[in-house]
């Protein structure tokens, strides 16, 4: 596809947003004819005015009276319904920008969770927020400066083919000329704008990734080769950008001087005109003052194709990000599901990338009610699992049923409304603990949320916070420690009373003695509900009615902790690297 027909999509897709608004996009074409056309009427009655005063006292005084009534009406209607324009071109902007950034914040929310962890989450908050932005700045003045300006000419050329004929086809034989440099440059300006934009989400992306591991960085002391990383991404970007404001600004002295050698050849042509007494002075001075009009929105134009070229740019970005292909519909699909705990996997398998395989033939009946514990090493498929039962990733092959339904055949929202996840990874908002808490219970009282974190024993904590229950948690809840904002993802989950739980390492960061009382809250929690437990403490899952023993994304073993270490297989390896030789307990 070439540039012109990738301008040329990404500027039809735009205004397919500003549609809905079109009675704002009329509204700016009719004030910006009728402001075009009182500005050009202007000249006229300069010129009538000049042709007024013949000589000494031999001025008509009521005609240069009445031209300038005449000109006072111009000027001011021309102001009033330029404002006009103004208005209405800011808001069909305004409001088409915002409507495509909802469009992206809800493709987001449909986008495979395969595309969003392949991507960088800075390049994507780039597209979003700077690109979009660009786009605004770029449409906005494109709007503005493309209506007044195409009026100006259409108009101009009228008024002055109807004063002199000869100069006035002049002017449009050496138009072309300014089109051809603007067009030359504006090639050249787009490819290198194109480049920038990528090259920013590029550094979006690092930008994002250094700031969030901060702590790691310094750890292992990475200062150096991050500044060196930021520099490479940094010099492309400066490289880039040098050569796109280059281009761009060689668009707006190159067709001034078109446009200057226009306006004296109408100045030579017009008084040659004169002196043979074709054209009188007045008609010369109106001449000019129209040359010097109808230069005026090229120069407009040229001075904007910076900001247009990076808009459409960016708009190529933005449309890349809303094209990608999102989940499966699940409209019709089943909304409702009386949950009884019961889940089978009959031969699933999976790979995140097909050319390596993870998961095969996983065959799994849990009866309602049970707790089942995934260990293995690292890397053997056990959140992978996890994944698959949430229906984060669909199975390549095989199925997964829940209470007799295949989670195909369920909303994802219905499947996942069936548990309550507590995961290694704490996520918390900006806003109060209450919020916080009851971020999937936004409908809780008080005192079920009190009820929630003193069986995850976040109750004693938060009392010894600033403003308790009311304190102001940031993002990210940079202002607790990992094993407190632990506790409150665990009492977010408390308060939903799911019947189904998924605890992936929930303990991970939380103290020994905290961890106990945690469990006894868990085993609380479980009873009479099915749990997937994923665990690297072994002895977190002694209590398990059926541990899955994973390596390279099979299951090798299971059974109770008994008899696995009975069995002296790899489980058994596994508890003796925790706790040394292992004895079995009768």
């Amino acid at each position: 596809m070439t540039w012109q027909d990738e301008k040329g999509k990404a500027m039809k897709r735009l205004f397919s947003y500003a549609k809905p608004y079109r009675g704002y996009l009329f509204g700016a074409l009719l004030s910006s004819m009728i402001s075009v056309t009182l500005s050009l009427l202007i000249p006229v009655f300069i010129g009538k005015t000049i042709d007024n005063i013949v000589g000494p006292n031999e001025v008509d005084f009521d005609g240069v009276l009445r031209n300038i009534i005449y000109l006072a009406v111009f000027i001011g209607g021309s102001t009033v319904f330029q404002w006009i324009t103004a208005y209405c071109t800011n808001k069909i902007t305004f409001l088409t920008i915002k409507d495509l950034r909802s469009r992206v914040f809800d493709k987001l929310n449909y986008i495979p969770l395969e595309k969003i962890d392949n991507t960088s989450h800075g390049n994507i908050i780039n597209t979003m927020v700077n690109d979009i932005d660009i786009i605004s700045d770029g449409l906005l003045q494109g709007f503005t400066q493309l209506f007044s300006g195409i009026m100006t000419i259409i108009g101009t050329i009228g008024f002055m083919l109807s004063i002199n004929l000869g100069i006035g086809l002049l002017v449009i034989m050496l138009t072309p000329l300014s089109l051809f440099v603007a067009a030359f440059i504006a090639r050249r300006t787009y490819n290198k704008f194109t480049e920038q934009t990528m090259i920013k989400g590029e550094m979006g992306g690092l930008i994002e990734e250094l700031l969030g591991n901060q702590e790691l960085i310094k750890s292992f002391s990475y200062e150096d080769r991050s500044v060196e990383r930021f520099k490479e991404i940094n010099h492309r970007l400066h490289e880039c950008g040098v050569k796109a404001q280059f281009y761009s600004s060689l668009t707006n002295p190159s067709t001034r001087f078109v446009n200057g050698v226009v306006y004296a050849s109408v100045g030579i042509l017009g008084a040659f005109s004169a002196i043979k007494g074709n054209i009188s002075v007045g008609q010369l001075s109106s001449f000019l003052s129209y040359a010097n009009q109808y230069t005026k929105p090229f120069n407009e134009i040229s001075g904007v194709i910076t900001e247009l070229q990076s808009a459409l740019a960016s708009a190529k970005r933005v449309f890349t990000l809303i094209d990608i292909e999102a989940e499966s519909s699940d409209q019709d699909l089943i909304s409702e599901l009386k949950c009884d705990g019961r889940v089978r996997l009959t031969d699933v398998a999976f790979s995140y990338q097909k050319e390596i395989s993870l998961i095969e033939g996983l065959n799994l009946d849990v009866k309602p009610g049970s707790r089942i514990a995934i260990v293995g090493p690292t890397g053997s498929g056990k959140t992978t699992v996890i994944n698959l039962l949430m229906r984060f990733y669909d199975v390549d092959k095989g199925n997964i049923e829940v209470s007799g339904v295949d989670i195909n055949k369920m909303k994802r929202k219905t499947l996942r409304s069936m548990y309550g996840m507590v995961l290694q990874d704490t996520w918390l908002f900006e806003g109060t603990v209450w919020e916080n808490i009851a971020y999937g219970s936004p409908n809780a009282s008080k005192k079920d949320i009190i009820a929630a974190a003193k069986a995850s024993y976040a109750h004693g904590f938060i009392k010894r916070l600033p403003n308790g229950y009311d304190t102001i948690i940031t993002q990210d809840g940079g202002n607790l420690s990992q094993g407190q904002r632990q506790l409150l993802c665990i009492a977010r989950v408390m308060l939903i009373k799911p019947p189904m739980l998924i605890l992936d390492e929930a303990t991970s960061n939380i103290d020994t003695r905290t961890e106990i009382h945690i469990q006894k809250a868990f085993a609380k929690l479980m009873e009479g509900r099915t749990s997937f437990i994923v665990a690297h403490r072994l002895s977190t899952i002694r209590e398990s009615d059926l541990i899955l023993v994973m390596n390279q994304g099979r299951v090798i073993e299971q059974g109770s902790h008994e008899e696995l270490l009975e069995s002296q297989g790899f489980y058994h390896k596994l508890y003796n690297s925790q706790f040394g030789t292992a004895t079995v307990v009768k």
